[in-house]
């Protein structure tokens, strides 16, 4: 039996959304890309301050093994957070905008803000994960808005791309 894909070509519901969770998944994952890339430049948080991903994969190693994550491992560790997250707000963006693969630069920007606020600002507090946004130095928040940004408008024009692509 060979592969047959035509089924992602039609022009149904199901196929639109295919092609949208497809497209957003893999703007997700090159958006957190820059992220990652930007925070290596710009300063998120103070030295030695431990990332939200950290505590919490920490805490869930701390649960099922009885011992927290070795230093070598943490990094690693982090981006097995980083990397789900932005592929399921991905495929969230791409499923929504699976109706529209023009490329929209502003859509983007929002969505990287309001990933920003929705984690950095609300959950990751909220959680105990990160200090309250008014403990943390305007530069450092803006840092992070800058980063999540750059990741918003990249998902934004990967998804475009590959939308695009799906389509043709």
């Amino acid at each position: 039996m060979e592969n047959d894909i035509s089924w992602i070509e039609k022009d149904t519901f199901a196929s639109k959304t295919s092609r949208g969770f497809i497209a957003g998944i893999a703007g997700g994952l090159a958006g957190t890309a820059v992220k990652m890339l930007i925070e290596r430049v710009l300063p998120v948080r103070r030295p030695n301050t431990r990332s939200a991903q950290e505590k919490l994969v920490d805490s869930i190693s701390e649960t099922i093994t009885g011992d927290k994550l070795s230093d070598t491992n943490k990094e690693l560790a982090a981006q097995l957070v980083n990397l789900p997250f932005a592929a399921s707000i991905g495929a969230s963006y791409g499923y929504a905008k699976r109706e529209k693969p023009e490329f929209n630069a502003m859509e983007g920007a929002f969505l990287g803000a309001s990933t920003w606020v929705g984690t950095h600002e609300v959950s990751l507090p909220a959680l105990d994960l990160k200090n309250s946004p008014d403990e943390i130095p305007l530069k450092y928040q803006a840092s992070e808005l800058l980063a999540h940004v750059a990741f918003g408008i990249t998902t934004e024009l990967v998804r475009s791309f590959v939308m695009q692509k799906l389509e043709e």
